[in-house]
């Protein structure tokens, strides 16, 4: 296994290189950032120091040469807007994002998972067949309208939830936390319901499929034959089986949330990682930008190994040394 972890290790180094290039590249081909950051009564003098401090003098291959050299070292650049560190701008961000987007998936497992058994174990009853056609909504619904909805619903006409923010914080070696406020709970139920919506559709189908094809196997057959208790095939026979599919997409959507809950976050006006991206491409913030992909990159790399490591764990037939 240890072999194996440092060959993925190697292979995550060389994506996150290649996507370096790539990224610089096009955001450096976007526009110019000067443009935006000096005001337009700058004096030329102005306008060249800036130029020079911020190195866009130099050609583009030794910009991104210095930019690679710092990144070695943990230095992804320094922000043009706000002149701090660009990771130390995305950190800054990044507790809020995480806590959304865990309480997403979170309602995405408790609701979604459950739901699909029962939509598998009852697809040929009208139970069934109401949960399959139901978890259309989750994918036809456009993300951005069924927040302004939530927004109406439960903030304007019922008043229960809050419609933006964060809400009340404590810090917690020195990172600030929401969820250990009630204050944060009232905040974070609306984004993150509307974050869930989709992934509830989307796992309550898979699980649902599963179950179906899972039920008619011999292995199923064989246990009911021996009188093994419908409980104990649901949980250890057909639950057990169905798992790999169910956490690799969880495991793909807990990353795609954290990198690209944007639309969400803006609705809610949630200070996290997807609204300083909106307003850094906004700004031609170019290092905020590369690092932020950068990041979203290594943790996308990072989740696809854990969720490899636990095929093994849900299921000892999968012998990692395969895959080498």
């Amino acid at each position: 296994m240890i072999v194996y972890i440092l060959r993925r290790l190697v292979q995550s180094f060389l994506v996150l290189l290649a996507v370096s290039l790539v990224v610089f590249m096009a955001v450096y081909a976007v526009g110019d950032p000067i443009e935006l950051l000096v005001s337009a009564e700058a004096s030329d003098a102005d306008r060249e120091a800036m130029i020079k401090r911020l190195g866009l003098d130099l050609p583009v291959w030794l910009q991104y040469w210095s930019f690679l050299s710092r990144a070695f070292h943990g230095d992804l650049g320094t922000s043009f807007v706000h002149g701090i560190p660009a990771i130390e701008l995305i950190v800054q961000r990044f507790p809020a994002t995480f806590e959304l987007v865990l309480v997403a998936i979170g309602l995405t497992c408790l609701i979604g998972i459950p739901l699909g058994l029962v939509a598998g174990l009852f697809n040929d009853k009208p139970l069934g067949r109401s949960l399959m056609g139901g978890s259309v909504l989750g994918f036809s619904l456009p993300n951005f309208w069924q927040g302004m909805m939530l927004i109406l619903m439960f903030a304007v006409w019922l008043q229960w939830l809050p419609s933006s923010g964060r809400g009340d914080t404590v810090s917690i070696f020195g990172v600030p936390f929401s969820l250990f406020t009630a204050d944060g709970w009232r905040h974070v139920m609306l984004p993150a319901i509307n974050l869930a919506l989709g992934n509830i559709a989307l796992v309550l189908r898979l699980t649902a499929t599963g179950v179906m094809e899972a039920k008619t196997q011999e292995y199923v057959k064989f246990a009911r034959a021996k009188g093994i208790s419908e409980r104990r095939i649901l949980t250890r026979h057909i639950l057990r089986n169905i798992l790999i599919p169910v956490v690799t997409v969880i495991g793909m959507e807990f990353g795609t949330l954290i990198a690209y809950s944007t639309i969400t976050e803006t609705v809610f006006a949630w200070p996290g990682m997807g609204k300083l991206l909106i307003d850094s491409i906004y700004k031609l913030d170019r290092p905020v930008v590369v690092a932020y992909v950068m990041l979203v990159t290594f943790i996308f790399v990072m989740i696809n190994l854990v969720v490899d490591l636990l095929y093994a764990v849900l299921d000892p037939r999968v012998q990692l040394q395969e895959a080498q």
